[in-house]
């Protein structure tokens, strides 16, 4: 599963980097403000290491001169990384180099004739008292031990390159970690919003299973939800296709009952109602079995190569006819010839659905438009299937509701028009069968407009279509 860097997994990692680079400063700030003075029970042994080094600078220095001294103490701080300066009983400086931080503790020798101790970034200092050979004295001033001095004394280039290798180190070290938390989130995330969009079959990864802690459980969780959830519906799609299928035997014999009765009793205006009721009530078991198939078929539907353009201008050549009994009128727009992959019988009654729908709810003289054209999104071209009606609109509210079965803005309305809330409904599930989508939305001054778009297949020749 590719990681998608999400607000979650920002918080954490920087978080957790946060953290890391926090201690680090922390423990940078004990070194600066760390304790001031060396415990005296420290005195008497770094006395002895200080004055040994000492009295080896010193007999350079009565040996060969400044320069002898000044190449121990050279060679000292560069095996050592010790600091280290010799000076004479009144301060001047006689070898050693950026001496100037030991000047408090040279004058504080000088004045009591006693070694000094401090301690500075951590790093414990030291100045003892000498004597030459020549009944001179000297100070000796040091660094014990080196300590932290990697940090703090080297040059600015090696701080920089190894404060940036340890920002590095703990932010790999942070990432892994935000990672290990958050991919199984991210994962159990894309999982719902497969199972939101009606793939049921969608389970979390097994291998997030295998966790040993709350992230494995929840995904554990989501697993049993989600097969719990798909055996529900699929029982709930089975029962309405066994209804279905099961009302069309009364249904068939009620419909002999009523040619016998006509036989028997002549024309009756009871019988011209029931019969029109049985229609309708035969309609919507078709329609009830064909949700049904669309929902709890295994068997890969048909698919072929479909000029939606003719397909689309068939519906409304002959949506017209019924049109011209409600002084409405449908006009067809479609710049060229639109192909798409996919069932060329299930698209014509999807698409004849949403078309006499609209034509239903517009008013008398107005017109229903039908327009079809390309559109490119994400480097994907589709094909648009918009139709427009001007009837009253619905709330927005209802705008997503009716793509629901038996779903009906107003029953008084879909009463009279005959409806029966599952045209848009085979519509919406057809739509998504060929990988497309389907909204509904208010146009003004009014009326509804239905857009289908469908993924293209391929373009021919361009052609013109009539409008009726």
């Amino acid at each position: 599963m590719k990681l998608r860097v999400s607000s979650l997994f920002l918080k954490i990692f920087f978080w957790f980097w946060a953290t890391a680079i926090a201690t680090g400063i922390a423990l940078i700030i004990t070194f600066i403000f760390g304790p001031g003075s060396v415990p005296p029970r420290w005195h008497s042994s770094l006395t002895d290491t200080a004055r040994s080094s000492g009295m080896i600078a010193l007999a350079e220095l009565e040996r060969g001169g400044v320069p002898a001294a000044s190449e121990y103490i050279e060679r000292l701080e560069r095996d050592t990384q010790l600091r280290a300066c010799l000076f004479e009983l009144d301060g001047k400086l006689i070898a050693g180099k950026d001496c100037a931080t030991f000047a408090d503790m040279s004058a504080h020798v000088t004045a009591t004739k006693m070694s000094d101790f401090g301690i500075k970034y951590g790093i414990v200092r030291i100045a003892v008292l000498l004597p030459g050979s020549d009944a001179r004295e000297y100070i000796f001033a040091t660094e014990l031990p080196a300590g932290p001095r990697a940090a703090f004394g080297m040059g600015h280039a090696t701080v920089a390159l190894r404060f940036g290798v340890a920002l590095f180190v703990s932010g790999f070290i942070c990432y892994l970690l935000t990672r290990y938390l958050t991919a199984p989130i991210l994962h159990l995330r894309e999982a719902s919003l497969q199972l939101a969009t009606g793939n049921l079959a969608t389970r979390a990864s097994e291998k997030i299973e295998l966790r040993h802690d709350e992230l494995g459980a929840l995904v554990r969780d989501f697993n049993v939800m989600a097969r719990r959830i798909e055996e529900l519906v699929s029982r709930q799609r089975q029962l309405i296709y066994d209804i279905s299928h099961e009302l069309r035997s009364p249904l068939a014999r009620l419909n002999v009952a009523l040619d016998l009765g006509r036989k028997r009793n002549g024309d009756d205006p009871a019988f011209d109602h029931m019969e029109r009721n049985l229609e309708r009530l035969n309609e919507m078991i078709e329609r009830l079995l064909t949700i049904a198939r669309l929902d709890t078929t295994t068997t890969p539907i048909e698919m072929t190569t479909v000029n939606l353009t003719e397909l689309v201008s068939q519906v409304v050549h002959d949506a017209g006819f019924e049109a011209q009994e409600r002084d409405v009128v449908v006009t067809l727009n479609a710049a060229e010839q639109y192909l798409v992959f996919g069932n060329a019988e299930l698209l014509h009654s999807a698409i004849e659905n949403v078309v006499r729908n609209a034509i239903r709810y517009t008013a008398a003289g107005k017109q229903v438009e039908v327009g079809i054209q390309r559109k490119e999104n994400d480097g994907l071209s589709w094909v648009l299937l918009t139709t427009r009606d001007y009837g009253s609109g619905i709330p927005e509210s209802d705008l997503v509701r009716i793509f629901q079965p038996f779903y009906r803005v107003a029953d008084a309305r879909d009463r009279e028009s005959g409806g029966v809330g599952l045209g848009l409904a085979i519509t919406d599930r057809v739509i998504r069968t060929h990988k497309g989508t389907i909204r509904a939305k208010n146009v003004t001054p009014k009326g509804l407009q239905i857009d289908i778009l469908l993924p293209e297949h391929g373009k021919i020749t361009a052609g013109s279509h009539p409008t009726l």
